[in-house]
């Protein structure tokens, strides 16, 4: 990667802040706090697009299975974004950093005059030395909490912010030739320059990694690259990877954008 990328979006999803048995990592926010934290120390700008919120209810209240009642979901998404939030201002509060909460539904990033309103805060936050931390509405908004999803939604912060950079935190070390769940001989494809192209010779392997929410990422690549922003997906077990990332070392799967 271009080492002079300066303003970068990192998103995380619940795999990479959770444990199976649904309950909080709390090692895994605490080392992406850290890394963050010391990422925007050295000169970044850095914004946290993080899932999670109605998956920590659920590890609160002792939910096992996800309930599908929508009236639930958007009670959980209510209990989980205000301790995922009370979690990540403690943690980054250890590194001194100060983090600032935006929920955002369809219509901020639609409508032009709330957009421009959205870039404001997200220039006056980062200007301010502010790390915020974004997610959707789920509470309030039955639509996005549906059918949007965050890997898409940290694209299109990517380029409401005009950012240089946007990582994608899998629970995969990247995009396959096919599953590598399901196939031992899997190849990890290291850069991408056509996403039409991986589409057509991939087809249904790039839609098997459902796990992994791979096809979300892929949409997510069109709207960085269509806007100039290279993407990357990387393994949110190593939060470090974010190191040699921006020292351009080769790091998961490169959506590279001209």
């Amino acid at each position: 990667m271009d080492k002079n990328n300066k303003r970068i979006v990192v998103k995380v999803g619940t795999s990479t802040l959770t444990y199976d048995t649904g309950k909080i990592n709390i090692r895994r926010i605490n080392d992406l706090a850290r890394v963050l934290s010391d990422l925007r120390n050295s000169g970044y700008e850095v914004i946290l697009v993080s899932s999670g919120a109605i998956g920590v209810a659920m590890g609160k209240l002792g939910y096992t299975k996800k309930p599908t009642d929508t009236k639930v979901k958007q009670s959980l998404a209510a209990i989980g974004q205000c301790e995922l939030m009370a979690l990540y201002d403690k943690m980054f509060s250890e590194y001194h950093n100060t983090v600032a909460q935006i929920l955002l539904t369809r219509s901020d990033i639609e409508i032009e005059k709330r957009k421009q309103h959205t870039k404001d805060t997200f220039e006056t936050l980062l200007e301010m030395g502010i790390i915020p931390v974004v997610n959707e509405n789920d509470t309030v908004s039955v639509e996005e909490i549906e059918i949007g999803d965050n890997d898409s939604l940290s694209a299109i912060v990517a380029t409401v912010v005009n950012a240089d950079l946007l990582v994608l935190f899998s629970d995969i070390d990247g995009l396959y030739d096919s599953d590598p769940r399901k196939n031992s001989n899997a190849t990890l494809i290291s850069r991408v320059e056509d996403i039409s192209k991986i589409e057509d010779s991939a087809g249904d392997a790039v839609t098997n990694v459902g796990t992994g929410g791979m096809v979300t990422k892929i949409e997510a690549a069109k709207i960085a690259n269509n806007a100039g922003i290279s993407m990357i997906i990387a393994n949110g077990n190593n939060i470090n990877s974010l190191y040699d990332i921006m020292e351009g070392k080769k790091v998961g799967t490169l959506f590279k954008a001209y």
